[in-house]
């Protein structure tokens, strides 16, 4: 029986990883190629199927209708193959990553759903470190981490995992003595539970209840979503956090302040260094937590 040709498997992986990583420039980072290099495999790839896979304008690369069609063929059964050999090595180590997680995303998103990749990659053991500083310690003490901010350093490799509202939150008791109307009179008696690595949050909120020059009677920072979570549903003040951790919380003893729609500064991100993809246990936690969709 005939073996059918096949385009060489590296112009595939180039092909793949610029659209996934939605950068020629970081998708060579990561295979550790020249740019020209990463050039020469797409034109391999593209000179074998007879079609134009991208569009070129300056240093962008876009796909063409026929590049995602190719794409939504080969990205599925890329992936089997990736797994099928991965399957196939005969080496029994465990594989350790040592992930970076705030403990509210850990306990609320990451947690529930880690049996998943647990039972497909059952080798897979991670360590979690919830300490603070997660994004500076990535590559050095940190193979990757989970982490809010407004959009990590371009050094890194990053993937957006969510988008998030803003949400201000209390007690029950003091929800209802505040009342449904923001007042400025009423707010600045408040003291509010600002996250330390978060301040922007509150500005954001401000300005969305037309009251961009609010000064609460106090401020009191905490360095963990989990205790603004309960200080706030014992009365200690007004959280203002992402409207996720306020609905994953499943807490009665909280309400929500006003119904006012406010679009978060800051986002959940993966991020790792672009060599750090080229290590197996890196590679298998990005590509699942990608697909996941916590």
């Amino acid at each position: 029986m005939a073996i059918r040709r096949l385009p060489p498997l590296r112009a595939i992986e180039a092909f793949v990883r610029i659209v996934r990583m939605g950068s020629a420039r970081a998708a060579a980072d990561e295979l550790g190629l020249s740019p020209s290099a990463l050039s020469r495999r797409v034109a391999a790839l593209e000179d074998f199927i007879g079609k134009r896979l991208f569009t070129r304008q300056h240093q962008a690369m876009k796909l063409t209708d026929d590049g995602q069609a190719f794409y939504d063929a080969v990205s599925p059964k890329f992936d089997e193959l990736a797994a099928a050999v991965e399957g196939q090595v005969e080496d029994s180590k465990v594989l350790r990553l040592h992930l970076g997680v705030l403990p509210l995303f850990g306990t609320q998103r990451l947690f529930p759903r880690l049996p998943e990749l647990r039972k497909q990659h059952p080798r897979l053991h991670i360590d979690i470190d919830t300490s603070p500083h997660l994004l500076a310690r990535v590559g050095d003490t940190l193979d990757a981490a989970i982490v809010l901010s407004k959009q990590p350093d371009p050094s890194y490799h990053a993937v957006q995992l969510d988008h998030n509202r803003v949400y201000a939150f209390t007690s029950k008791a003091l929800a209802e003595e505040i009342g449904d109307t923001p007042d400025e009179g009423a707010l600045s008696r408040q003291t509010f539970l600002i996250h330390t690595e978060l301040p922007d949050s509150f500005t954001a909120w401000k300005q969305a209840i037309g009251l961009p020059r609010l000064e609460p009677a106090a401020i009191d920072h905490y360095d963990s979503g989990q205790l603004i979570l309960e200080a706030a549903a014992n009365g200690l003040g007004i959280a203002i956090m992402h409207d996720d951790h306020f609905h994953r919380a499943h807490d009665n003893r909280l309400a929500r302040l006003f119904d006012v729609a406010v679009e978060s500064p800051y986002s959940y991100w993966f991020v790792c260094r672009p060599h750090a993809l080229e290590v197996r246990s890196v590679r298998i936690f990005h590509d699942w937590v990608v697909k996941a969709g916590l």
